[in-house]
Protein backbone atom coordinates (compact mmCIF):
# COMPACT_ATOMS: atom_id res chain seq x y z
CA UNK A 1 0.00 0.00 0.00
CA UNK A 2 1.32 3.30 -0.67
CA UNK A 3 2.78 5.54 2.15
CA UNK A 4 3.44 9.02 3.03
CA UNK A 5 5.05 10.98 5.82
CA UNK A 6 4.03 14.08 7.36
CA UNK A 7 5.82 16.59 9.76
CA UNK A 8 3.67 17.80 12.69
CA UNK A 9 5.29 21.30 13.22
CA UNK A 10 2.73 23.90 12.99
CA UNK A 11 4.52 26.48 11.31
CA UNK A 12 4.06 24.46 8.52
CA UNK A 13 2.21 21.11 8.72
CA UNK A 14 3.89 19.26 5.85
CA UNK A 15 2.86 16.22 4.12
CA UNK A 16 5.10 14.34 0.86
CA UNK A 17 5.16 11.60 -0.99
CA UNK A 18 7.80 10.16 -3.19
CA UNK A 19 7.01 12.96 -5.90
CA UNK A 20 7.90 16.08 -3.00
CA UNK A 21 5.63 18.11 -0.68
CA UNK A 22 1.65 18.21 -1.45
CA UNK A 23 0.90 20.31 1.27
CA UNK A 24 2.79 22.27 4.02
CA UNK A 25 0.33 25.01 5.66
CA UNK A 26 0.61 26.30 9.02
CA UNK A 27 -1.78 25.40 12.77
CA UNK A 28 -3.86 28.53 12.23
CA UNK A 29 -7.83 27.66 12.23
CA UNK A 30 -10.43 30.02 11.49
CA UNK A 31 -14.55 30.11 12.19
CA UNK A 32 -16.81 32.24 10.03
CA UNK A 33 -20.41 31.52 10.98
CA UNK A 34 -19.99 28.08 11.83
CA UNK A 35 -17.55 27.37 9.01
CA UNK A 36 -13.88 25.94 9.92
CA UNK A 37 -11.42 25.52 8.43
CA UNK A 38 -7.26 25.45 8.71
CA UNK A 39 -4.37 26.71 7.11
CA UNK A 40 -3.48 28.95 4.58
CA UNK A 41 -7.14 30.48 4.44
CA UNK A 42 -6.98 30.73 8.02
CA UNK A 43 -3.84 32.08 7.86
CA UNK A 44 -4.67 34.74 5.19
CA UNK A 45 -7.48 36.27 7.93
CA UNK A 46 -5.31 35.99 10.66
CA UNK A 47 -4.74 40.00 11.12
CA UNK A 48 -8.65 40.65 9.59
CA UNK A 49 -10.28 38.46 12.25
CA UNK A 50 -8.01 37.75 15.18
CA UNK A 51 -10.58 36.74 17.23
CA UNK A 52 -11.46 34.12 15.00
CA UNK A 53 -8.44 32.84 15.00
CA UNK A 54 -7.05 29.65 16.66
CA UNK A 55 -3.19 28.74 16.23
CA UNK A 56 -2.13 26.97 19.63
CA UNK A 57 -4.27 23.90 19.18
CA UNK A 58 -1.55 21.74 17.75
CA UNK A 59 1.12 22.61 20.55
CA UNK A 60 -2.15 22.61 23.09
CA UNK A 61 -3.78 19.22 22.35
CA UNK A 62 -6.67 18.42 24.45
CA UNK A 63 -9.94 17.27 24.62
CA UNK A 64 -11.72 19.65 26.70
CA UNK A 65 -13.54 22.53 24.85
CA UNK A 66 -11.60 25.53 24.28
CA UNK A 67 -11.98 28.88 26.63
CA UNK A 68 -12.85 31.65 23.53
CA UNK A 69 -16.53 31.84 23.98
CA UNK A 70 -16.84 31.94 19.94
CA UNK A 71 -15.01 28.11 20.00
CA UNK A 72 -16.05 27.03 23.14
CA UNK A 73 -18.28 24.05 21.68
CA UNK A 74 -14.94 22.72 20.29
CA UNK A 75 -11.47 21.68 21.52
CA UNK A 76 -8.23 21.62 20.23
CA UNK A 77 -8.53 18.03 18.99
CA UNK A 78 -11.27 19.26 16.61
CA UNK A 79 -9.06 21.63 15.07
CA UNK A 80 -6.41 18.80 14.70
CA UNK A 81 -8.77 17.31 13.59
CA UNK A 82 -10.44 19.12 10.71
CA UNK A 83 -6.57 20.43 9.49
CA UNK A 84 -5.77 16.30 9.21
CA UNK A 85 -9.03 16.04 7.35
CA UNK A 86 -8.32 19.07 4.44
CA UNK A 87 -4.56 18.22 4.09
CA UNK A 88 -5.27 14.41 3.60
CA UNK A 89 -7.68 15.05 0.92
CA UNK A 90 -4.72 16.53 -0.97
CA UNK A 91 -3.35 13.31 -0.90
CA UNK A 92 -6.38 12.07 -3.35
CA UNK A 93 -6.22 8.90 -2.29
CA UNK A 94 -7.90 7.19 1.10
CA UNK A 95 -6.12 4.16 0.40
CA UNK A 96 -2.83 5.30 1.59
CA UNK A 97 -0.91 4.81 4.94
CA UNK A 98 1.05 7.82 7.11
CA UNK A 99 4.29 7.83 8.62
CA UNK A 100 4.00 10.65 11.16
CA UNK A 101 7.17 12.85 12.48
CA UNK A 102 6.16 14.36 16.20
CA UNK A 103 7.84 17.53 17.51
CA UNK A 104 8.85 17.49 20.39
CA UNK A 105 6.31 20.00 21.32
CA UNK A 106 3.90 16.91 21.76
CA UNK A 107 4.12 14.76 24.78
CA UNK A 108 2.49 10.97 25.27
CA UNK A 109 -1.22 12.53 26.54
CA UNK A 110 -1.13 14.80 22.99
CA UNK A 111 -0.12 11.77 20.99
CA UNK A 112 -2.54 9.32 22.63
CA UNK A 113 -5.21 11.69 21.85
CA UNK A 114 -3.31 11.99 18.14
CA UNK A 115 -4.18 8.59 17.59
CA UNK A 116 -7.72 8.74 18.38
CA UNK A 117 -8.58 11.71 16.00
CA UNK A 118 -6.90 9.69 13.61
CA UNK A 119 -8.28 6.58 14.39
CA UNK A 120 -11.76 8.80 13.56
CA UNK A 121 -11.16 9.70 10.48
CA UNK A 122 -10.10 6.31 9.83
CA UNK A 123 -6.15 7.21 8.59
CA UNK A 124 -3.38 4.42 8.94
CA UNK A 125 -0.65 5.76 10.63
CA UNK A 126 1.83 3.29 10.23
CA UNK A 127 4.10 4.71 13.07
CA UNK A 128 5.32 7.78 14.85
CA UNK A 129 8.81 9.15 14.89
CA UNK A 130 10.65 11.73 16.68
CA UNK A 131 10.91 14.86 14.23
CA UNK A 132 14.99 15.31 15.14
CA UNK A 133 15.54 11.60 14.62
CA UNK A 134 14.02 11.49 11.17
CA UNK A 135 15.94 14.73 9.98
CA UNK A 136 19.26 13.57 11.12
CA UNK A 137 19.97 11.44 8.56
CA UNK A 138 23.75 11.00 9.16
CA UNK A 139 26.53 10.83 11.18
CA UNK A 140 28.46 14.10 12.12
CA UNK A 141 32.38 12.63 12.98
CA UNK A 142 34.50 13.79 15.49
CA UNK A 143 31.52 16.09 16.66
CA UNK A 144 28.56 16.32 18.94
CA UNK A 145 25.10 17.31 17.11
CA UNK A 146 22.33 19.16 18.00
CA UNK A 147 19.13 19.48 15.86
CA UNK A 148 16.99 23.06 15.87
CA UNK A 149 13.75 22.88 15.05
CA UNK A 150 11.15 26.40 15.41
CA UNK A 151 7.45 25.96 15.64
CA UNK A 152 4.89 28.36 15.79
CA UNK A 153 5.46 29.41 19.70
CA UNK A 154 8.64 27.17 20.37
CA UNK A 155 11.95 26.30 19.68
CA UNK A 156 13.52 23.13 19.97
CA UNK A 157 16.89 22.09 20.22
CA UNK A 158 18.06 17.86 20.68
CA UNK A 159 21.15 16.72 21.10
CA UNK A 160 22.10 13.37 19.34
CA UNK A 161 23.40 10.11 20.25
CA UNK A 162 25.58 8.94 17.22
CA UNK A 163 26.98 5.65 18.49
CA UNK A 164 25.55 3.59 15.12
CA UNK A 165 22.71 5.51 14.48
CA UNK A 166 20.27 8.07 15.49
CA UNK A 167 19.20 8.77 18.68
CA UNK A 168 18.07 11.55 20.74
CA UNK A 169 20.06 12.21 24.15
CA UNK A 170 18.87 15.17 25.07
CA UNK A 171 15.71 17.68 24.14
CA UNK A 172 15.07 20.94 25.02
CA UNK A 173 11.87 23.35 24.44
CA UNK A 174 11.70 27.34 24.69
CA UNK A 175 8.50 28.24 25.21
CA UNK A 176 7.36 31.48 23.38
CA UNK A 177 10.26 31.44 21.41
CA UNK A 178 8.70 30.45 17.90
CA UNK A 179 7.78 31.88 15.15
CA UNK A 180 4.56 34.00 16.26
CA UNK A 181 7.26 35.56 18.62
CA UNK A 182 8.80 36.81 15.81
CA UNK A 183 6.56 37.61 13.79
CA UNK A 184 5.29 40.17 16.02
CA UNK A 185 8.41 41.76 16.49
CA UNK A 186 9.00 41.76 13.23
CA UNK A 187 5.33 43.27 12.12
CA UNK A 188 6.00 46.02 14.78
CA UNK A 189 9.15 47.05 13.67
CA UNK A 190 8.13 47.55 10.07
CA UNK A 191 5.07 49.38 11.23
CA UNK A 192 8.00 52.08 13.00
CA UNK A 193 9.77 52.15 9.35
CA UNK A 194 6.99 53.02 7.54
CA UNK A 195 5.71 55.51 10.43
CA UNK A 196 8.91 57.10 10.27
CA UNK A 197 9.56 57.20 6.48
CA UNK A 198 6.31 57.69 4.74
CA UNK A 199 3.58 58.69 7.71
CA UNK A 200 1.98 55.58 6.49
CA UNK A 201 0.60 53.33 9.88
CA UNK A 202 0.16 49.58 8.13
CA UNK A 203 -1.06 49.22 12.09
CA UNK A 204 -4.36 51.24 11.74
CA UNK A 205 -6.35 49.08 9.84
CA UNK A 206 -7.17 45.08 9.59
CA UNK A 207 -6.65 45.47 5.84
CA UNK A 208 -2.95 46.78 5.71
CA UNK A 209 -2.11 44.84 8.85
CA UNK A 210 -3.09 41.90 6.72
CA UNK A 211 -0.99 42.91 3.65
CA UNK A 212 2.05 43.57 6.03
CA UNK A 213 1.69 39.62 7.12
CA UNK A 214 1.40 38.22 4.03
CA UNK A 215 4.06 40.33 2.74
CA UNK A 216 6.89 39.66 5.91
CA UNK A 217 7.75 36.58 4.40
CA UNK A 218 9.23 37.49 1.76
CA UNK A 219 11.24 40.63 2.60
CA UNK A 220 12.42 38.24 5.74
CA UNK A 221 14.31 36.44 2.43
CA UNK A 222 15.46 39.43 1.14
CA UNK A 223 17.04 40.20 4.16
CA UNK A 224 19.18 36.87 4.23
CA UNK A 225 20.77 38.19 1.11
CA UNK A 226 20.81 41.75 0.76
CA UNK A 227 21.67 44.33 3.59
CA UNK A 228 18.92 47.35 2.65
CA UNK A 229 14.85 45.42 1.98
CA UNK A 230 12.60 47.82 -0.05
CA UNK A 231 9.62 47.77 1.44
CA UNK A 232 6.20 48.34 -0.53
CA UNK A 233 2.39 48.44 0.05
CA UNK A 234 -0.15 49.07 -1.89
CA UNK A 235 -3.72 50.10 -0.67
CA UNK A 236 -6.71 51.87 -1.88
CA UNK A 237 -4.45 52.47 -5.17
CA UNK A 238 -2.17 54.42 -3.12
CA UNK A 239 1.66 52.87 -2.97
CA UNK A 240 3.47 53.35 0.06
CA UNK A 241 7.02 52.38 0.11
CA UNK A 242 9.92 52.54 2.90
CA UNK A 243 13.59 50.67 3.41
CA UNK A 244 15.00 49.21 6.27
CA UNK A 245 18.51 47.59 6.92
CA UNK A 246 18.70 44.64 7.33
CA UNK A 247 20.58 44.12 10.53
CA UNK A 248 17.47 46.15 12.21
CA UNK A 249 15.01 42.77 11.34
CA UNK A 250 17.70 41.15 13.17
CA UNK A 251 17.95 43.28 16.32
CA UNK A 252 14.63 43.10 16.40
CA UNK A 253 14.82 39.21 16.87
CA UNK A 254 17.73 39.24 19.03
CA UNK A 255 16.22 38.42 22.44
CA UNK A 256 14.90 35.64 20.68
CA UNK A 257 17.79 34.76 18.85
CA UNK A 258 19.54 35.11 22.31
CA UNK A 259 17.65 32.61 23.61
CA UNK A 260 18.55 29.61 21.10
CA UNK A 261 21.88 30.88 21.40
CA UNK A 262 22.27 30.56 25.05
CA UNK A 263 20.70 27.06 25.46
CA UNK A 264 22.51 25.51 22.68
CA UNK A 265 25.48 26.53 24.40
CA UNK A 266 24.84 24.71 27.41
CA UNK A 267 23.66 21.91 25.53
CA UNK A 268 27.60 21.46 24.74
CA UNK A 269 30.45 20.75 26.88
CA UNK A 270 33.79 22.53 26.42
CA UNK A 271 35.84 19.60 24.53
CA UNK A 272 33.12 19.06 22.45
CA UNK A 273 33.04 20.34 18.64
CA UNK A 274 29.69 21.77 17.16
CA UNK A 275 27.72 20.29 14.81
CA UNK A 276 24.47 22.40 14.70
CA UNK A 277 21.78 20.68 12.33
CA UNK A 278 19.13 23.78 11.41
CA UNK A 279 15.71 22.69 9.66
CA UNK A 280 14.92 24.91 6.88
CA UNK A 281 12.65 27.04 8.95
CA UNK A 282 15.18 27.91 10.83
CA UNK A 283 17.54 28.64 7.97
CA UNK A 284 15.29 31.31 6.74
CA UNK A 285 15.90 33.41 9.82
CA UNK A 286 17.84 36.23 8.80
CA UNK A 287 21.05 36.08 10.97
CA UNK A 288 20.30 33.17 12.99
CA UNK A 289 22.61 30.61 11.47
CA UNK A 290 25.45 33.63 11.70
CA UNK A 291 24.65 34.10 15.27
CA UNK A 292 24.80 30.45 15.29
CA UNK A 293 28.10 29.94 14.07
CA UNK A 294 29.81 33.01 16.08
CA UNK A 295 28.29 32.63 19.24
CA UNK A 296 28.82 28.49 19.54
CA UNK A 297 31.60 27.63 16.76
CA UNK A 298 31.56 24.19 14.95
CA UNK A 299 29.89 24.26 11.69
CA UNK A 300 25.72 24.71 10.79
CA UNK A 301 24.17 22.89 8.38
CA UNK A 302 20.93 23.77 6.86
CA UNK A 303 18.45 20.84 5.50
CA UNK A 304 16.26 21.29 2.74
CA UNK A 305 12.31 21.82 2.57
CA UNK A 306 10.81 18.47 4.07
CA UNK A 307 13.28 17.28 5.54
CA UNK A 308 12.22 15.60 8.66
CA UNK A 309 8.95 14.22 6.78
CA UNK A 310 11.40 13.02 3.72
CA UNK A 311 13.93 11.33 6.50
CA UNK A 312 11.06 9.83 8.05
CA UNK A 313 9.15 7.83 4.72
CA UNK A 314 12.59 6.97 3.35
CA UNK A 315 13.68 4.53 6.54
CA UNK A 316 10.23 4.12 7.47
CA UNK A 317 8.78 2.58 4.51
CA UNK A 318 6.83 -0.64 3.99
CA UNK A 319 6.60 -0.99 8.06
CA UNK A 320 3.01 -2.58 8.58
CA UNK A 321 0.71 -0.81 9.60
CA UNK A 322 -0.27 -1.56 13.90
CA UNK A 323 -2.85 -3.55 14.85
CA UNK A 324 -3.26 -1.34 18.15
CA UNK A 325 -1.86 1.61 17.47
CA UNK A 326 1.60 3.27 16.14
CA UNK A 327 4.59 3.07 18.60
CA UNK A 328 6.74 6.07 19.15
CA UNK A 329 10.52 5.56 17.43
CA UNK A 330 13.24 7.44 18.90
CA UNK A 331 16.26 5.92 16.95
CA UNK A 332 16.93 5.01 13.44
CA UNK A 333 19.88 4.11 11.61
CA UNK A 334 21.25 6.48 9.11
CA UNK A 335 20.79 6.60 5.16
CA UNK A 336 23.64 8.75 3.83
CA UNK A 337 27.78 9.26 3.97
CA UNK A 338 28.96 10.56 7.03
CA UNK A 339 30.28 13.88 7.41
CA UNK A 340 33.63 14.56 9.51
CA UNK A 341 33.91 18.05 11.00
CA UNK A 342 37.19 19.74 11.81
CA UNK A 343 38.25 21.61 15.27
CA UNK A 344 36.24 25.08 14.88
CA UNK A 345 36.12 27.00 17.95
CA UNK A 346 33.46 29.96 18.70
CA UNK A 347 35.02 33.15 17.95
CA UNK A 348 37.12 33.74 20.51
CA UNK A 349 38.57 37.36 20.04
CA UNK A 350 40.40 39.27 23.42
CA UNK A 351 37.21 41.38 23.78
CA UNK A 352 34.79 38.10 23.80
CA UNK A 353 37.02 36.36 26.41
CA UNK A 354 36.64 37.31 29.90
CA UNK A 355 39.20 38.27 32.04
CA UNK A 356 37.28 38.51 35.61
CA UNK A 357 34.66 37.07 37.40
CA UNK A 358 32.53 39.70 39.44
CA UNK A 359 30.39 39.00 42.25
CA UNK A 360 28.68 42.01 43.94
CA UNK A 361 31.65 44.92 44.33
CA UNK A 362 35.00 42.30 43.99
CA UNK A 363 36.33 41.42 40.13
CA UNK A 364 38.24 37.99 40.40
CA UNK A 365 40.82 37.40 38.06
CA UNK A 366 40.00 34.38 35.19
CA UNK A 367 43.89 32.72 34.62
CA UNK A 368 44.84 29.12 34.35
CA UNK A 369 44.67 28.37 37.74
CA UNK A 370 41.10 27.47 38.53
CA UNK A 371 39.22 30.01 40.41
CA UNK A 372 37.23 27.85 42.55
CA UNK A 373 33.24 28.72 43.17
CA UNK A 374 32.06 27.16 46.48
CA UNK A 375 30.78 27.13 50.50
CA UNK A 376 34.54 25.91 51.23
CA UNK A 377 37.71 24.70 49.57
CA UNK A 378 40.85 23.30 49.86
CA UNK A 379 43.88 25.69 51.29
CA UNK A 380 45.66 25.53 47.93
CA UNK A 381 42.67 26.80 45.95
CA UNK A 382 41.96 30.04 44.60
CA UNK A 383 38.79 30.61 45.35
CA UNK A 384 35.39 32.47 46.14
CA UNK A 385 34.05 31.38 49.33
CA UNK A 386 30.43 31.97 49.31
CA UNK A 387 27.53 31.33 52.50
CA UNK A 388 26.88 27.65 53.44
CA UNK A 389 23.64 29.17 54.36
CA UNK A 390 22.09 29.41 50.52
CA UNK A 391 20.35 26.02 49.17
CA UNK A 392 22.51 23.93 46.48
CA UNK A 393 25.49 24.83 46.87
CA UNK A 394 28.85 22.46 47.27
CA UNK A 395 31.97 23.00 48.93
CA UNK A 396 33.71 22.95 45.83
CA UNK A 397 30.74 24.13 43.63
CA UNK A 398 32.52 25.16 40.07
CA UNK A 399 35.56 26.00 39.04
CA UNK A 400 36.60 28.83 36.26
CA UNK A 401 39.58 29.19 34.36
CA UNK A 402 41.59 30.12 31.15
CA UNK A 403 42.48 27.13 29.32
CA UNK A 404 44.64 28.13 25.68
CA UNK A 405 42.14 31.06 24.27
CA UNK A 406 39.11 29.83 26.08
CA UNK A 407 37.47 30.91 29.16
CA UNK A 408 36.10 27.43 30.78
CA UNK A 409 33.39 26.62 33.44
CA UNK A 410 33.08 23.24 35.28
CA UNK A 411 30.84 22.11 37.28
CA UNK A 412 31.87 19.57 40.09
CA UNK A 413 28.52 19.97 42.31
CA UNK A 414 25.55 17.84 42.15
CA UNK A 415 23.17 20.44 42.30
CA UNK A 416 24.15 22.31 39.23
CA UNK A 417 25.58 25.65 37.38
CA UNK A 418 23.92 27.73 35.80
CA UNK A 419 25.19 29.99 32.29
CA UNK A 420 22.55 32.53 31.10
CA UNK A 421 19.88 30.50 33.32
CA UNK A 422 20.50 27.05 31.61
CA UNK A 423 22.05 24.05 33.34
CA UNK A 424 25.37 23.46 31.70
CA UNK A 425 26.45 19.68 31.02
CA UNK A 426 29.76 19.11 32.94
CA UNK A 427 31.24 22.05 31.62
CA UNK A 428 31.32 25.37 29.19
CA UNK A 429 32.89 27.80 27.27
CA UNK A 430 32.42 31.40 28.86
CA UNK A 431 31.66 34.63 26.57
CA UNK A 432 31.79 38.36 28.02
CA UNK A 433 28.51 39.27 29.06
CA UNK A 434 27.37 35.77 30.53
CA UNK A 435 25.88 35.11 33.94
CA UNK A 436 26.97 32.25 36.44
CA UNK A 437 24.55 31.21 38.75
CA UNK A 438 25.12 28.58 41.48
CA UNK A 439 22.39 27.83 44.16
CA UNK A 440 18.51 28.28 44.66
CA UNK A 441 18.18 31.09 44.26
CA UNK A 442 21.48 31.27 43.82
CA UNK A 443 24.49 33.75 43.37
CA UNK A 444 24.88 35.86 40.67
CA UNK A 445 28.38 36.23 38.68
CA UNK A 446 29.28 38.22 36.04
CA UNK A 447 32.06 37.41 33.22
CA UNK A 448 33.46 40.60 32.53
CA UNK A 449 36.88 42.08 30.21
CA UNK A 450 38.78 45.30 30.99
CA UNK A 451 40.08 47.63 28.46
CA UNK A 452 43.17 47.51 30.40
CA UNK A 453 44.01 43.69 29.50
CA UNK A 454 43.54 44.43 25.86
CA UNK A 455 45.95 47.21 25.53
CA UNK A 456 42.71 49.46 24.94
Amino acid sequence: MPQLATHLNDAGITLLNDQGIVYREPGFAILNDDHLTTGNAAFGQARINPRRIQHRYWSALESTPLTDKRFNHLSAADLVSRQLEQMWATAGDAERQLIVAVPAYMDAGNLGLLLGVAGELGLSFVTLVDAAVAATRREYKDAVLVHIDISLHQSMLSRMVQAGQSQVERTEVLQDCGVNALYNAWIKTLAETFVQQSRFDPLHTAETEQILFNKLGKWLALAATDDVVELEIEFAGIRHCAEIESLSLIAAAAPYYQMIVSKLRALYRADEVPAIQITDRVARLPGLADMLRARVGGEVFALEPGATARGALARCRDRPAAESGASLLRRLPWDQAAFTLEQAEVDQTPANVPTHLLHKNTAYAIDPLPLVVGSQSADSDRCVRLGGDMPGISRRHCSVSRVGQQCIVEDHSRYGTFVNGHRISGSTVLQVGDSLRVGSPGYEFQLITTDEDHGA
